[in-house]
């Protein structure tokens, strides 16, 4: 449960459990933890911090000048040359204090639309798609009786999807996740705009809400850097980039699906259902999780989705100077500090929680070798490091020594891990949620 938790709340959708175990209640508490977990939410409380903080600040500055003010028109006794000195002073003071707050109350007031603009977004894409989504299931019957057989409620599963979709979790009320959904390319096209909007895509969304709000100021506090009014308010070119950059990585991905697993995983499906259904594949396979066909079947294996789940959601093909983050190196000492010269690459902490993984796992890794094996363990390290939820799962078909014991289950592949070695998963699910403070690792590690 614990395991479940963290990964609801890092919107990882690693599962250990099957997720039809789970009641309504239960079904409604890791909708809360998917959506106080999700990124746009998580900005739009950075950004109400950001707003208390500049508020503050702006009172604190009213305080001291009309304290001034006060002392100004004190009446004293001094000679006339003293008072002249002292009133040069402090209108100089008063000149030099303007700027100061003329530029924050710029920055209140810009911090403040974003707010309330992540706010629209993400009431509207939660209740339009719920509402889509529950329309849907009502309207298709196959997609009713699926939800019928599995005892869901119609208003939670369109909760949940919605929910998890737009967090960029992955999960579903499903045991087999989307895979019960395949024929359902309406669905697919309902759910796949979510997941690119709710992570990848949300930037150019912000961008494109701003623009459409006529403030050229805020555009101009954009420019002065990102940390003023927000992480994902990037400039327009930097968001056209990045548009195209998420459109290419899909557009490669759905291309190399359809080559490869036409007449084998997609067999039996219309041609318009396979299209459909890679590029629904090639959409979750960045950070959303969710899957319609088994992964374990494909012909390359989920080598293909390795490099994508381990990307961030920022990543963009960018071959022009980045003027959006200005940063003042003349007050930062030259040299790299000792914290940062021991922080190790992204890559090489990877390699460490792989390593280790194998380590806890050895005597299943020599006994059962066709479902453990380090291709595996890294898909699921990575997997969980880029809060994807991808899995290969586990087969009791594919063991050598055949356990008449074991059973099928709808979980994922560390669902089969001892204890030690999903400890060590909850840490990958934290560190790749967190990864944005441990970015600037490894730079002080010379390799030549």
């Amino acid at each position: 449960m614990f395991f479940t938790t963290v990964s609801a709340a890092t919107v990882s959708s690693m599962s250990a459990v099957e997720m039809e175990v789970f009641s309504n209640g239960q079904l409604l508490v890791l909708t809360a933890l998917m959506f106080i977990g999700g990124e746009v939410f998580v900005s739009l409380v950075g950004l109400a911090s950001k707003w208390f903080q500049l508020r503050e600040q702006i009172r604190n500055r009213s305080r001291v000048d009309s304290h001034d003010d006060v002392e100004l028109e004190t009446p004293t006794t001094p000679a006339a040359g003293a008072e002249a000195a002292d009133a040069a002073t402090t209108a100089t003071e008063a000149e030099s204090s303007t700027p100061v707050v003329d530029e924050k109350m710029l920055q209140h007031d810009a911090v403040r639309l974003l707010f309330y603009v992540v706010l629209a977004i993400l009431l509207v894409v939660h209740i339009v798609g719920a509402v889509a989504v529950a329309a849907y299931m009502h309207a298709a019957p196959g997609a009713r009786r699926t939800l019928r057989r599995k005892a869901l409620d119609v208003w939670t599963f369109a909760v949940f999807t919605t929910v998890s979709t737009f967090s960029n979790c992955g999960y579903m009320p499903t045991n087999e996740n989307m895979i019960v959904f395949k024929r359902d390319v309406p669905l697919q096209l309902l759910l796949a705009p979510q997941a690119l909007v709710g992570n990848t895509l949300f930037p150019p969304l912000l961008a494109a809400c701003v623009w459409a709000t006529g403030r050229k100021d805020l555009a101009e506090v954009a420019k002065k850097g990102r940390e003023a009014t927000g992480y994902h308010l990037l400039e327009a070119r930097r968001c056209w980039m990045l548009a195209g950059t998420v459109v290419g990585f899909i557009a490669v991905q759905a291309a190399l699906v359809c080559a490869m697993e036409w007449g084998s995983a997609l067999q039996g499906l219309s041609a318009g259902e396979k299209v459909a259904n890679a590029l629904f594949l090639a959409v979750n396979s960045r950070h959303t999780g969710e899957a319609t066909l088994d992964l374990s079947k494909l012909a390359p294996r989920p080598r293909l989705f390795v490099l994508v789940m381990y990307l961030p959601p920022n990543t963009t093909w960018f071959p022009f100077k980045d003027n959006s983050t200005t940063r003042d190196h003349s007050t930062k000492s030259q040299g790299i500090g000792f914290l940062e010269s021991t922080v190790l690459s992204q890559l090489s902490y990877l390699t460490v929680f792989v390593i280790a993984i194998c380590i806890t796992e050895k005597r299943k890794l020599k006994e059962d070798p066709l479902n453990f094996n380090v291709l595996s363990i890294i898909v699921e390290v990575v997997s969980g490091y880029g809060n994807v939820g991808f899995s290969m799962g586990y087969s009791c078909i594919r063991q050598i020594n055949p356990d008449q014991l074991c059973t099928h289950r709808w979980t994922g592949f560390a669902g089969r891990w001892s204890e030690s070695g999903k400890l060590i998963l909850i840490i990958v699910m934290f560190f790749g949620r967190l990864n944005r403070f441990s970015m600037k690792g490894g730079k002080a590690w010379k390799l030549g």
